[in-house]
């Protein structure tokens, strides 16, 4: 097991999840709930998310091959839109889910795409073709931080009160920052690959 992508794993997703940001999300989305209906919710939204991912990190290059996309290309696009998200992060613009009454908020928005949105499939791609020898690694960080994710919002009510609205912002702000990091380093590898060798 390679422990350096395992832990690149786990903090891209666990970022970009970003559990302490969206546990008031979580909150709103459940309010009215008991909190047994709302740990289900939690439960399903997290599980939904955690095969999408693994699924996509899977499938993933095989898609890229059949469209001829090259991982220096991806590279490049994923850093891109993970910079844009930690732009969106960093500057508060980040748009409040859409509810609607017929829908099951465990899918969408919770799972999809709060926890498993595109920067995060696209990151999980990227890792997984990164690391052809160390799939272990990338599905444990993988696990990892939808298991820490899973903790944060089962426990959204303690959360929310102990981090208050301020904290969930300085937490949002802060795994934005890092998330530009990580951008900017996938972007900068792609760029590399493209034009310099």
């Amino acid at each position: 097991m390679d422990v350096g992508t395992l832990v690149r794993t786990f903090v891209a997703v666990f970022v970009l999840a970003d559990a302490l940001g969206n546990a008031p999300i979580v909150l709103i989305l459940t309010k009215g709930m008991e909190t047994t209906e709302r740990n289900q919710v939690v439960d399903r939204a997290t599980v939904v998310a955690t095969a999408v991912l693994l699924v996509f990190a899977f499938i993933g290059q095989p898609i890229l091959n059949y469209l001829h996309i090259s991982i220096a290309s991806l590279q490049v696009a994923g850093g891109l839109l993970l910079l844009l998200i930690a732009l969106d992060m960093l500057n508060g613009k980040l748009d409040e889910p859409i509810v609607e009454g017929d829908r099951d908020v465990a899918i969408t928005p919770l799972a999809l795409p709060l926890l498993a949105g595109p920067g995060t499939l696209t990151t999980v791609m990227l890792l997984m073709s990164e690391a052809p020898n160390a799939h272990t690694s990338v599905i444990g960080g993988i696990l990892g931080a939808m298991i820490v994710s899973w903790l944060i919002f089962r426990q959204a009510n303690r959360v929310s009160h102990w981090i208050g609205a301020e904290g969930a912002l300085i937490a949002t702000k802060l795994l934005g920052f890092l998330l530009a990091a990580l951008a900017v380093e996938i972007g900068s590898a792609g760029i590399r690959q493209l034009f310099l060798t």
